[in-house]
């Protein structure tokens, strides 16, 4: 090797070692200020998990996600955005793409023994659907149960009563859970007739409530797909067997 090749190529590793130390240092100043806005949210929030605060797309900016709660804070953590991140050059609306990985991990962990399932000889899709017994479209919805399995839709009811623990709908609920047929139970708890129920562990009612707030729900009925894309209210079975082909056929 010439003393030049020499010269020049001891001049590269330099300059490559500058830019791996410069890397490793802003690396270490990005962990401090992950580390640093972790405690702050944690001293201001008491149920924001410091786990839960990670890098974001942005610079200057963490995301805090609780289920598919999202919100964006500050790297000096001063600034706290809700809101969403949409990536104009590429017409993605980030913030959803979060909302429905967070949604689609959350129904995988529901297991069809954790829900009431109406499920056709031949499912093609399936959904879980959050349901108040005395929502009125959630009943005009389980009044067409029959033409949603005839889609080949098999459904995944989650008890949801909108008004919390200390209402008729919760008490219901639980009745229906513990029900030995549920799906009876719940089909006429729907209708205002008696069915019968004795006494369980009906800790699944409490369990799909917090699912539901973890989901983001605003109301019921809202309907959950298996790729975690959420569906607020009522949709005729035709209209939800398309929107569900529709998205079978999306990448």
């Amino acid at each position: 090797m010439t003393r030049t090749n020499y010269l020049g190529s001891k001049l590269l590793a330099g300059v490559i070692a500058m830019f791996c130390y410069a890397a490793l240092a802003q690396a270490a100043d990005d962990d401090a200020a992950l580390v640093e806005v972790r405690s702050k949210m944690s001293d201001m929030f008491e149920s924001v998990d410091p786990e839960n605060i990670t890098f974001s797309p942005v610079d200057g900016w963490f995301t805090i996600q609780q289920g598919s709660i999202i919100a964006y804070v500050s790297d000096d953590g001063r600034y706290l955005l809700q809101g969403d991140l949409i990536d104009l050059e590429n017409q993605v609306n980030l913030s959803e793409l979060s909302r429905n990985d967070a949604r689609r991990q959350l129904m995988a962990a529901l297991n069809d023994d954790e829900a009431i399932l109406f499920s056709p000889a031949d499912v093609k899709y399936s959904v879980t659907i959050f349901t108040d017994v005395e929502c009125s479209y959630c009943r005009k919805m389980h009044s067409q149960i029959d033409e949603y399995l005839d889609q080949g839709i098999q459904v995944r009811y989650a008890l949801y009563p909108r008004n919390g623990p200390a209402s008729k709908s919760w008490s219901t609920s639980e009745k229906v859970w513990c029900a030995k047929d549920r799906n009876q139970a719940l089909t006429a708890a729907k209708l205002d007739r008696e069915f019968e129920s004795s006494q369980c562990d009906s800790a699944m009612v409490s369990n799909h409530y917090r699912v539901g707030r973890d989901i983001g729900l605003s109301g019921t009925p809202a309907i959950v797909l298996e790729d975690g894309t959420l569906i607020g209210g009522y949709l005729p079975p035709a209209q939800l067997s398309l929107r569900l082909q529709q998205n079978a056929l999306q990448p």
